[in-house]
């Protein structure tokens, strides 16, 4: 019996989905990191993983009995032009798990050496970028945002060329699937509608499956993608994630969080911020986003067309139906978030304006996104309204918001601890600040140094609490700590 529970389905797929191909040996691999938790609800034994058959295993020096290794086909827009055949150039899909919640979930080695995909690329992966995403990702995961986990990190023992040679990596990735807006485009680019079809059953049996008992399941299936990803971004905006580069390649239709290369969190409010060096026009900063991912899906619609209705004007009217479903459902989220950052229980017609002339003061004084919403539930007691002044340049412009504010307080009189326990669930203290991430990835590149890696993911793994041992991480970057872009790890 396998150590892993392998049970692959995407690979008992057509062969053209994907193309099986075995991850490239590494010369001497080390554990850096491993998810004991993580793996426990994976159903796999974290001592076996943590032992040298296991570390074979996720440095891709040894397939594990059960695993159908498979680099998986996908197309996708880039900055918004099509690129018709991208695919896994640098990951490989093991095999898949039913996790102890009864959830199939994707085994990815990341950074396994190349595959027919790899467009002339090297397959591996720095260990920057690698940490990057343990950090990121396991950080999202305990916000409470739907991502793809870290089970793992394996230092190679073998350098990649990059600017400079770097030391190698490869992250285990965790997924309730790896299928892209980008994998539909692959199919329907080659006018493959059984293709598209097969795809979409697939996606429908394993992440929708109330779209099959609907009398129009593709139909439905659309509808729950977009809500999916209507949540999502919601939940992105209020902790002030920047994805970075939202390429319809790294938008997966099970409505999780995928691919965190030049990702970053805002210091300072400001809708137009942009870190991801390749993002020179700014087309994903971090208000784009719900219109980028609307723009998205719409091209998850184009690729759906012909499952949608018999003739191409009647799925275009359906589609755009749905589509205009996008923008209602992504506001309800997004504002249901910001009245629960200021602490209101019930709603109101006004509190878009309140919560939007907050964010409109706080970019105009640079104030610190996480803690002016942090202390905002101290704020409650007006006696504690310092340590958000003390945010904003021009403090007067909050006492002005402030007084707003309190009027709606006033409105719901509700306990204050209640209140302030209500804020502090929905604002969290420590967030991966870039300067953090940046200094964890010096250690270790550097100075082999993965102590300052275990203490960020030990402080992230806790965002909601105040964490006295460790109060510093939840500062904002001096001047000179402030990071300005963030480079994709490919």
């Amino acid at each position: 019996m396998s150590a892993i529970p392998f049970d692959n389905s995407y690979a008992r797929l057509p062969e053209r989905f994907f193309a099986r191909v075995d991850p490239t040996p590494v010369p001497a691999p080390r554990l850096i990191a491993l998810n004991r938790g993580l793996a426990e609800t994976l159903g796999i034994d974290p001592d076996w993983l943590a032992g040298p058959e296991g570390v074979a295993a996720l440095a891709g020096n040894a397939v594990p009995p059960g695993a159908e290794p498979i680099a998986t086909a996908y197309a996708g827009h880039q900055f918004g032009h099509l690129v018709p055949q991208l695919g896994d150039g640098r990951a490989i899909l093991l095999g898949e798990v039913v996790d102890r919640g009864g959830t199939r979930r994707d085994v990815q080695l990341k950074g396994a050496g190349p595959t027919p995909f790899s467009r002339r690329g090297d397959g591996r992966a720095a260990l920057g970028p690698v940490l990057r995403e343990y950090i990121v990702s396991e950080a999202m995961a305990a916000l409470g945002i739907p991502t793809t986990r870290a089970l793992a990190a394996v230092a190679t023992g073998a350098g990649v060329v990059r600017e400079r040679l770097l030391p190698g990596a490869i992250l285990t990735r965790i997924a309730r699937s790896h299928i892209r807006v980008g994998t539909f485009q692959y199919f329907a680019i080659r006018r493959d509608t059984e293709g598209v079809k097969q795809l979409a059953d697939h996606v429908i049996a394993r992440h929708y499956p109330a779209a099959a008992e609907s009398g129009q399941p593709y139909r439905a299936l659309l509808a729950a993608v977009i809500d999916r990803q209507a949540a999502l971004v919601a939940q992105w905006l209020c902790v002030g994630f920047i994805h970075g580069v939202m390429n319809t390649d790294n938008m997966a239709v099970a409505g999780e969080t995928i691919d965190y290369g030049p990702c970053a969190f805002l210091d300072a409010y400001d809708p137009a911020t942009v870190f991801s060096a390749i993002d020179e026009a700014g087309r994903y900063a971090y208000g784009n986003q719900p219109a980028i991912a609307q723009w998205n899906l719409a091209r998850l619609a184009e690729a759906l067309l012909p499952l949608l209705a018999p003739e191409t004007e009647a799925a275009i009217a359906v589609a755009q139906d749905l589509l205009a479903g996008f923008v209602p459902r992504f506001e309800a989220a997004y504002h249901g978030g910001l009245r629960r950052k200021l602490g209101l229980a019930t709603a109101r017609e006004d509190d878009v304006a309140l919560a939007n002339g907050l964010l409109e003061i706080m970019t105009a004084n640079r104030a610190d996104f996480t803690l002016t919403f942090r202390r905002l539930g101290a704020a409650a007691d007006p006696a504690a309204d310092g340590g958000v002044r003390d945010l904003f340049i021009d403090p007067t412009a909050y006492d002005a918001w402030n007084g707003r504010w309190r009027e709606r307080l006033a409105a719901e009189p509700r306990p204050a601890g209640e209140r302030r326990a209500a804020m502090d669930a929905a604002n969290p203290a420590v967030i991966p600040r870039n300067h953090r991430i940046e200094a964890v990835i010096a250690a270790a590149v550097e100075h082999d140094d993965f102590g300052p890696f275990a203490e960020l993911t030990t402080v992230l793994a806790k965002p909601f609490e105040e964490q006295a041992a460790f109060a510093a991480y939840a500062d904002p970057p001096e001047e000179s700590e402030r990071v300005h872009r963030t480079f994709c790890g490919t």
